[in-house]
Order: C-alpha cells, then structure tokens, then sequence
C-alpha cells in the first residue's frame, strides 16, 4: 500500500504497520469528509483524525443530524471509494491558503490556519474536488478503502472547549477487507454484551447517580468485590516487605506548590478556602507520602523502604470524558512510594515488574509495555532526566521485556514505564504504572544518611498495579463478562428450595457453608426451581445448590455448576472439597484457603 508521509513522500507500508494504519484511517476522514460535502454542501468541516481502532470527524451541520442520516453518506463514501481519486500533496503559501479556505467558507480551517507558526508553507491534500488542510499521512488512492462503517455520532465542542460551539462527531473504522471489519464489528458486538455499566447495574455492583456525576457509588456486592480487591493487595505487599499508611485527603496550598501540583495540575485539582487558606484535595497520594517520610530520619541500612498507601484521589475530569468507572472523578490509587539509593534502582524495578506480572497473570491478562518520555512540561534537570529514563530503560532490557518508546508522555517530574493489558476480547487499557523521580525528593528535601556518613537524596519510585481500584473492576467485570473467578464473586454459591417446605434446610447448609467462610445466600421467594435457577444464571453464580425433599432427606444437595451444568448429587462436605480446590477463598499466591 502506498501512503504519503507526513513530509510529504510516498513510501509502501503495510496495514498492520502503525504509520499504515494511520494512513488509511486517515484517508477514510477525508473520504467521510468529502461524501458530507457532497451530499449536504451547506456543511462546514472542522477535523478528522485517525484514532486508535477508526477515525472521526467533526461536522458544523445545517440541520439537525443523527444516525439516520449515516447510509446516504456511506452510499457517497463507497461512490468515492470506486471513483478511485488519487490523493495529490502540495503545499501554499500562508496568503494563498487564506484565500483558499475563505472561498470555500471553511472558517474552522481558517481559525486552524491562524493559530500555525507565520514562516514556512501550509500542507494540503486534494482528492478529486475535495480539498483539505492536512499534514497527513495519506494513502495513495481512494480505492484502498475497501470496507468500512460509520459507527456513532457524539457532540464535541470545538477545540475541546465548552465555550465554543458544539460540534456533531461522527465516528466511524475502516479495513483492507470485508473479513476483517465483520470481525471487529462483532467484537464491538461482544463488548457491548459486557459493557461493565450495563452488568454493574444487572449484577448489583455500582451505579452512578446525578447527584454525584463521576462520584460512584458500590452497592453491597460492589464492596464485597472492591475489598476482595484490596485484601489481595494487601496480603501480596504484606509479602513484598511494603508498609501501609493512610494519608490526608486535603491538604494546603503550601503542600502542592512545593510538588509543582499547583503549578502543573491546579485545572484538575478541586480546591477550597479554609480559615483563608487555599487548600486543594488530593489527585495524587505522593505529596502526603513525602510528608510522612520526612517525619524522622533515616539510613541506606532502611533502604529500599517500601510504602504502599491505598489513597482516596479527586480529579476534575471535563463530563463529557466520564464513562462508567473507566474515567471517574473519585477513585482509590493502590500507589506505593519506593525510597532507594542510586544502585537500587535496577533491582527495584525489576521487582514492581515482577509484581505487577504476577497480578496480571493471576486475572489471565497478557500485556505490552510503553517507556513514556520527558515531557515538554517537566521539572529538574536534563542530567536527571538522562538518568531516570536511562534507568528504566537498563531495567526493561535486563529483564528482555519488549517495550515501545512513547515519546513525551512522561509525568511532569519523571519518565514512566505504563504497563497495557490486554482483555478477553482483545482490547487494551493502561493500568499499572512505574515512574522513576528525581524531583520530588528534591524539592521536598528528603535525605538519607549514607553509607559514608553523609546526607543524600534518596530516589523514588511512584507505582501502581490497579490503577485505579474502580477502573480495574470495570476491566474486570468486561474481562469476565461478569462471570468471575470463584475467589472474586460477591455471591459464591446460592441456594435454590424448590418450595418453602425445604427452607428450613436450605437454611441450614447456607450456615454450614458460611462458617467455612463460603459467600452464599438462599433465594426464598415463592418461584418455581426453574425460574430461581434462570435468575441465578443472569447473575452469574459459580455454583448453585438445589434442594428438595430428596436433598432433605439424604442430607445432601444438587450441585449445578456454572460453566458445566449439572454436577449431579453430593454431600455439602464434598461440595466443600470441591470448592476449597477452587480456591474459594483467596487468590493464588497469596495464602489460598
């Protein structure tokens, strides 16, 4: 496939190479653009990115425009697609492009030209009349375009600010072959099966009210999965040689202007006014973990001293990015502040590396690794920066853990390594995170007494596994389709009577079981086994116990398994047995009852 490069020239690339995929999702903007234009010539265009798995583009539409409106376009699109237009690069001088795009009434492309540096020639792409203010990457012709699908239509204010006008976007992907998009159409299929808001609510985890937009609130066999959570993150640090503190969540001005908070991250920070003090909650637990380290002195002989700290953060996030748990503006950081000497680092890298491994694989998720760079942004030193990134860089190549360089989305105080899982159906979320921090000890002055006797400053190591515990336990709930591990279910097993003349029974294996620390409950509503057994499928038991007279009078019960159906009669001892070899009670590696 020949593609024009963002400089300009052509060169062949592949699909499934990153520059490729660009470029032909990218196309297909254009395409999208041009078929609007067509069709409703009154249209005013704005931008039209490539975007991870599609594109968009965003439209100032005459009228108001919905879905429906999606198969005349894409009629125009595949008439486009056959005209098979060649893309032709060039390039104008700042007066000419001017004068271009205000013939054609294109005045967000005119507010886009103003805001470009005044020297140097302006980039622009043409396919057929079509013509389009782009730096590119294109492919060669529009015919390499040969299956796609509009997707959805979203509003998104102009240049992301709530002051401008709001624009329709409309999304859509685009792939070499018919196959290939039939396949990711029927995953986007299988994911709204599993959208975690949708099973959240079913399954009685979570909801999100208007009276706290962003703010969720977990239901009781939320918590029971959220605290399951944590007690894994407990015993797996306890293991690890990390403590655990607790720490404020508001803290002063003084606090995160000495962090570069304030400086950096106040549009995300929600502030206050106390006794006429300015104070802000906190969007990050390290400012505070640097507080409780400076409390008393301390020796290389301490080192690494590990601190693992479960905190409550706050972020203004905008309304239109929240999603379920995914993007929320209160979430619990499982963060961990590691204080080391220079000759720790590559140990103590490799260690969270493990860990995080560890995690991971316990869930039954694969993932790649991103070394994250020096922001334009960022604080200290070029010296400290060269040592940080060099520094994580020795660790990941020791390790012979592939990586990709994604250059400048470092923190502002340090590069990063971000560790991307990959779920059940392919998808990828970012979750845990190793920064390497110069800054902070620094500027919050945390010394060491050293092995000569002398002050140092300790590095630091900022991590999480989760991320967040909420978003995880949206991964995971879309990971599992809400089926989870029998460690991890709110309701492990659930007990059936066939009538009220069995409740008394029922009863009393749901005491049994719970005094073995099993999770049970019993459904004593007048419904026939047959509908108490649907209603316990939809919520996605791992096991479930039917009891009658039969069961009654044997003292045993029938056991019907989640995934295997029916696993016939049996003593609730054996059923114990069985369960304990799952692993009821507690994760792998972590003391598994």
């Amino acid at each position: 496939m020949k593609i024009w490069t963002k400089d300009g020239f052509t060169v062949e690339a592949r699909f499934e190479d990153p520059e490729g995929k660009e470029a032909f999702r990218h196309t297909t903007a254009h395409i999208l653009a041009q078929a609007v234009k067509r069709v409703y010539p009154d249209t005013k265009c704005a931008v039209g990115p490539a975007i991870a798995d599609g594109f968009y583009y965003d439209f100032d539409f005459a009228f108001r425009f919905s879905e429906e409106n999606f198969a005349e376009i894409e009629a125009e699109m595949r008439k486009i697609v056959k005209e098979n237009l060649q893309l032709r690069h060039f390039t104008m001088d700042r007066k000419k492009a001017e004068q271009v795009l205000k013939e054609r009434n294109e005045s967000y492309k005119l507010e886009l030209l103003r805001g470009l540096p005044e020297d140097g020639e302006i980039s622009f792409y043409q396919q057929g009349e079509h013509l389009e203010m782009c730096a590119g990457p294109h492919v060669a012709y529009t015919s390499a375009i040969r299956a796609f699908r509009l997707l959805s239509v979203a509003g998104a204010y102009w240049r992301g600010d709530e002051k401008n006008k709001m624009l329709i976007r409309i999304y859509g992907t685009s792939f070499p072959n018919k196959e290939m998009l039939d396949e990711y159409l029927n995953r986007l299929e299988e994911a709204k099966r599993r959208n975690h808001r949708k099973l959240g609510k079913e399954l009685g985890l979570f909801t999100l009210l208007e009276e706290g937009p962003g703010f969720p609130f977990f239901l009781p066999k939320g918590l029971i999965l959220k605290n399951l959570l944590i007690d894994y993150w407990r015993k797996l640090h306890a293991r690890e040689g990390y403590v655990e503190i607790s720490t404020p969540v508001m803290l002063n001005r003084k606090l995160w202007e000495t962090s570069g908070h304030w400086e950096h991250y106040r549009e995300n920070m929600y502030t206050a006014v106390i006794d006429g003090t300015d104070f802000a909650i906190k969007p990050m637990n390290c400012p505070g973990g640097m507080l409780v380290y400076k409390m008393e002195p301390h020796s290389y002989r301490e080192f690494p001293l590990r601190i693992g700290e479960l905190g409550l953060i706050h972020r203004n996030e905008k309304s239109g990015t929240l999603h379920g748990l995914m993007r929320v503006r209160c979430c619990t950081q499982d963060d961990a502040h590691i204080f080391m000497t220079p000759g720790q680092i590559p140990g103590e890298i490799k260690g969270v590396v493990r860990l995080i491994d560890e995690v991971y694989s316990e869930f039954g998720f694969k993932y790649h690794v991103e070394l994250s760079t020096r922001p334009d942004n960022s604080i200290g030193s070029d010296a400290d920066w060269e040592m940080a990134t060099g520094g994580l860089k020795n660790a990941l190549e020791d390790l012979g853990l592939p990586y990709i360089v994604n250059e400048g989305d470092g923190a502002f105080y340090g590069p990063k390594i971000d560790f991307h899982l990959e779920d059940s159906i392919g998808r990828t979320w970012q979750c845990g995170t190793i920064q390497l921090d110069f800054q902070l000890p620094q500027r919050f002055g945390a010394e060491y007494t050293g092995e000569d006797g002398k002050k140092h400053r300790p590095i630091m190591i900022h991590r999480v596994v989760f991320g967040s515990i909420e978003r995880f336990i949206g991964i995971l709930t879309e990971h599992y389709a809400g089926k989870f591990p029998l460690w991890l279910s709110p309701v492990q097993v659930k007990l059936l009577p066939v009538s009220d003349k069995y409740m008394d029974y029922a009863r009393e294996v749901e005491g049994i079981l719970k005094k073995e620390g099993v999770r049970c409950e019993t459904d004593g509503r007048a419904e026939k086994v047959g509908y108490k057994i649907r209603e316990a499928r939809l919520e996605r038991v791992p096991y479930m116990l039917i009891v009658g007279g039969k069961e009654a009078a044997e003292g045993c019960v029938s056991v019907r398994k989640r995934e295997d159906g029916d696993l016939g009669s049996m003593t609730v001892e054996r059923l114990l047995g069985i369960l304990r070899e799952e692993g009821y009670g507690a994760a792998f590696g972590c003391g598994r009852q």
